[in-house]
This record gives structure tokens, C-alpha cells and sequence, in this order.
């Protein structure tokens, strides 16, 4: 990989008078932060320095303000960097951010006042049993977030009653068992991740939008990816669309007796959605003879010219070095994929970890949407090498007729069928701005939701759940800044999932009593959650 920081030193060394006043300033807020008078403060939301002692104890105060103001101080003289390009200053600042949050002093026992305090009054224990869990994530190879052992798949996490219906070399489609006397009559067929496995939307029984769309009266399949292994090396973006979504709907509707779905798509599943309805659009002159009639994208990505903090990790030289890696496995391994994301946010992904397990003695919590994270999928190697660069460096899928699909040059601005798209206004993998501008891409009516928190805990947002739940719902307008278009709207309290279903059965066509016995044709195979979701 190449070193982010050449850039910015090279130019700074070709501006000698800047560099010295920057020098000057980074010495005078060295030395004003180390004044009680307070110079620099935490920003809303990071936890680190929370504890009352950072700030009635004079050391510990000027500790995190001459820390704040000096990190804050470099970035920011990182982006005034004379001669250097947004993309390149923007990746330097990434990688100093990194070195800054690993030398912040909570991160150190002797400069934690939390942890001091919880070794002193416990005895010593928290440290013992901080090192125990070392000795534990050590011998497991990972900083783990949550204990495997906590959760077991079809009882605490995937348990929504359903069948196995179909299953290929790619994927197996589940069928929800109905709990309603009577169904919509047009199925809906969920598109989750491949970079995950697909139960993030069948976590708890309180968390899962599986049990939820059962309850409100839908007949609901889901897609579940294979893990692949070298094997699968070849399997394509192309296939992920045909083997895997269009099968998906094809048998949905065999199974439903429904000449059409609603398909729904959530992160790169809704990406590969998204090019899977650019091309039936392109095939097909009759809409009745798309088998999708309507669609939901969720947290999802078609414009890739903004996609956040992951533009750091993609460029030329990256990418190049990944492709030679994935030739020799035949696939990118799960650590690697959850590295690269816990990285993206490494205070909350990261050094919380290591601080509250370490150093407090605190075991790993028991929450699902961890375990669902921590048990993460390979990638295989076409299918990601497509997507590094024909979506993220090449970004062709947000420009007419530039992506080709199976002899089909694709087009999102011909799709006809109406959306409902949801963004989270705190997502830092698909950054909301750019949900909304991909959304905009569409060439059909769209309906576009914000929500609150981020790109998992902003979707799987069930009602009666968190007291800060809002969103924002209207019309999407091509064209008008996304920051106007939030502006101009009202919170509403409450799940945006309530918002969708009411979307939905004005849609899904009227009621009908469920079918109770397998189909001809798509015999049940096994009970949900399946195969494939058990393979690691």
C-alpha cells in the first residue's frame, strides 16, 4: 500500500515559510491546551473522555485537552496542505486520525482515570480480568465484540419459523411460514448482503424485520448467500444478479402464483438490485413483463463518487495488491472484510474494545447485531474485484450505458417501477448524501426516507425500540441538495418500518388465504434457517 503521508510531506517541503508557521501554531496550542483554562473539548458523541475526572481533575483535563487540540490541530493543517488534492488530503487525514486514536490516553492504564479508579477499588481484579480476556481474544486470533457462545442460529438469532424452498450453487431462498389468516398476494423477496449473512434481518424476535413483515400480513422470501470458499473463485457480479436475485423472484412467484414481486435490497444487495432492474428495463418494453413491480433499496450505494471513509482503502495500488492476494486465496477472507470496516470507525470498532475488555475487565456484550457482525462471509474473487473497480474506482453504474450486463449496456434513469429508499443519517459505509443522490438516479417516482442512528441500527429499527427514533419521509426531488430536502422536513417520532408497511399494502395487492403446502416445483428442503447460513 502505498505511504498516504508522501503527498503532504513532499509538499509542505516545498513550502518552507507555511511549514514553520505551522509549527508555530501546533506550539502554541500545544502549549495553550496544557492551561486550565479550557482550550478544547470532546465532540458530541465520543465517549472516550465522558468520566467526570477528565474534567474536575486538573491533569486529566489538560491531558485530553492537549490531546483534543492537537490531533484536531493536525488534521485540520493536513487539508490546509498547500498543492495537495482533496482525495490525497483526505486519505492522509484518514491514516493520521488512525495514529491519533491509538496514542489517546484512554487507551493506557495510567492515563485512564477510569481505570485507574476500577483497579484500585476492585483490588486489582479488573486487571486480572482484563487479562484474561486478552489471553481469550488471543487464542481465539481476534478482538472479538460478543462471545460466539451467547447466541445459537435458529433459536436466538434466525429463528422466524420458514423453509428452505429452493437452493442453487449461489444461494438458498427461504419462505417465511405465514402467521396471518390471510396474505397480500404479491410476495416480497429480501436481497440481503453477501458481504454478511442474511439474518440481519431475522435477528431477536424484538429486532427482526423478517417476523415483522410476517406479522403485518406479507408472504416473505429471503435470500440466503453461500459462504463461498476457493472453489467459487470464478462466480461473477453477474451471477449474484441471475443465479442468485432474478431465481430468487422467479421462484417467489412460481411459489406465490404472482406475476409480479416487490423486491427489496440492502447494501451492495440493493446495488446489485438496482443494475438487475437497469437491465430488465433494458430487456423488456412491457412492464408487465418485469417481474418486479415495485422495489425497496436500503442504506444502499449506485453513486460511488462520495461512498465515505472507504475511499481511503481504494485506489489503483490497493486494489492491485487485494486482486493479488485474492488470486491466491481465491477469495477475500471475513477478518480482512471486518478489519477494513472496523477501521472506519475505530474508536467505537476498536479501542472501545480494547479499552472496556482490557483494561476495565468488562466481558464482550451480548448484543445480536455484534454476533451477526462478528460472523462474517468470504467474498469471491471475481465478484469482488468487479465491484472495486467497475463500481467504487470506475463508478459505472451511476453513468448511462457505460456498465454492461450480460450484452446489455444498463441505464438506472430507464428503471420505471416506483421506489422506497431509506438512508441513515449517521451511516458511515453508505453516507447518506450519496444514498440520496444514488436514489436520484432512478428514472421512476422515489420515496425517499432519513433515518436516525447508522447503517445497521438505522435499518433494523423495529417499533418500540430506541426513544430516540425519528425519521423523515417524503417525495425524493432529482436535482435539489439533499441537505434542503432534510431541512425542509419535519421529524416523526417513531420506526420508518411503520411508514414502509403502510407503502407496501397500498401496493402488494389484496388479500388472500396463504398457501399451506409446498409447491410442485420448489419441494421444502429443510427447515429455515438453512444450510448455508450454518457454513463458516
Amino acid at each position: 500500500m502505498p505511504n498516504p503521508f508522501a503527498p503532504v510531506a513532499a509538499a509542505w517541503l516545498a513550502h518552507p515559510m507555511e511549514i514553520l508557521r505551522a509549527w508555530q501554531e501546533l506550539a502554541t496550542v500545544t502549549w495553550a491546551t496544557a492551561m486550565p483554562a479550557p482550550m478544547a473539548e470532546a465532540a458530541e458523541g465520543d465517549d472516550r473522555f465522558t468520566d467526570d475526572a477528565w474534567r474536575a481533575n486538573p491533569f486529566f483535563h489538560g491531558l485530553m485537552q492537549q490531546y483534543l487540540g492537537i490531533t484536531r490541530t493536525l488534521e485540520r493543517q493536513i487539508y490546509d496542505t498547500p498543492g495537495v488534492d482533496e482525495r490525497e488530503a483526505r486519505s492522509a487525514a484518514f491514516w493520521l486520525r488512525h495514529w491519533c486514536n491509538a496514542l489517546a490516553p484512554s487507551n493506557f492504564p495510567w492515563t485512564n482515570p477510569v481505570v485507574l479508579r476500577r483497579a484500585f477499588d476492585s483490588g486489582g481484579a479488573s486487571l486480572r480480568q482484563g487479562f484474561e480476556e486478552w489471553l481469550r481474544d488471543l487464542w481465539a486470533g481476534e478482538l472479538r465484540m460478543v462471545d460466539p457462545a451467547q447466541f445459537e442460529l435458529g433459536r436466538d438469532l434466525a429463528a422466524t419459523p420458514g423453509r428452505v424452498v429452493m437452493r442453487n450453487a449461489l444461494m438458498e431462498l427461504i419462505q417465511y411460514t405465514p402467521v396471518c389468516a390471510e396474505v397480500h398476494a404479491m410476495p416480497l423477496v429480501l436481497v440481503p448482503p453477501w458481504i454478511n449473512k442474511y439474518y440481519i434481518l431475522d435477528l431477536t424476535a424484538q429486532q427482526s424485520m423478517v417476523k415483522y413483515l410476517v406479522e403485518q400480513g406479507f408472504d416473505v422470501f429471503v435470500i440466503s448467500w453461500k459462504n463461498p470458499g476457493a472453489g467459487m473463485a470464478g462466480v461473477t457480479f453477474e451471477d449474484h444478479l441471475f443465479d442468485g436475485i432474478l431465481a430468487a423472484i422467479e421462484a417467489a412467484r412460481a411459489i406465490a402464483a404472482a406475476p409480479q414481486v416487490h423486491a427489496v435490497g440492502y447494501c451492495i444487495g440493493g446495488t446489485a438490485l438496482s443494475a438487475l432492474m437497469a437491465w430488465l428495463n433494458r430487456r423488456y418494453k412491457e412492464e408487465r413483463d418485469i417481474p418486479v413491480a415495485h422495489w425497496t433499496l436500503l442504506a444502499t450505494l449506485t453513486d460511488f463518487a462520495k461512498p465515505g471513509d472507504i475511499a481511503s482503502f481504494i485506489d489503483d495500488d490497493s486494489v492491485a495488491l487485494l486482486d493479488g492476494l485474492m488470486a491466491r486465496q481465491g477469495f477475500l477472507d471475513s477478518h480482512q472484510i471486518g478489519w477494513s470496516f472496523r477501521m472506519l470507525r475505530p474508536n467505537t470498532q476498536i479501542w472501545r474494545y480494547v479499552v472496556h475488555k482490557y483494561l476495565l475487565g468488562e466481558p464482550a456484550p451480548a448484543l445480536a447485531p455484534l454476533a451477526w457482525n462478528s460472523d462474517g462471509t468470504r467474498q469471491p474473487h471475481a465478484t469482488q474485484a468487479f465491484c472495486l473497480r467497475e463500481l467504487y474506482m470506475g463508478n459505472k453504474l451511476a453513468q448511462a450505458d457505460q456498465l454492461e450486463i450480460r450484452g446489455q449496456k444498463i441505464d438506472l434513469g430507464r428503471i420505471r417501477q416506483p421506489l422506497y429508499a431509506v438512508a441513515a443519517v449517521a451511516d458511515h459505509i453508505t453516507p447518506w448524501r450519496s444514498t440520496y443522490r444514488s436514489a436520484a438516479l432512478v428514472g421512476a417516482p422515489v420515496h425517499f426516507v432519513l433515518t436516525a442512528s447508522g447503517h445497521i441500527l438505522g435499518i433494523i429499527n423495529p417499533p418500540g425500540g430506541s426513544a430516540k427514533q425519528e425519521f423523515r419521509s417524503a417525495p425524493l426531488l432529482a436535482g435539489r441538495d439533499p441537505k434542503d430536502w432534510q431541512a425542509d422536513l419535519p421529524a416523526t417520532r417513531g420506526s420508518w418500518w411503520q411508514d414502509w408497511t403502510e407503502w407496501l399494502h397500498a401496493r402488494c395487492g389484496p388479500m388472500r388465504s396463504p398457501g399451506l403446502e409446498a409447491h410442485t416445483d420448489y419441494p421444502w428442503l429443510c427447515a429455515a434457517p438453512g444450510n448455508y447460513v450454518r457454513e463458516h
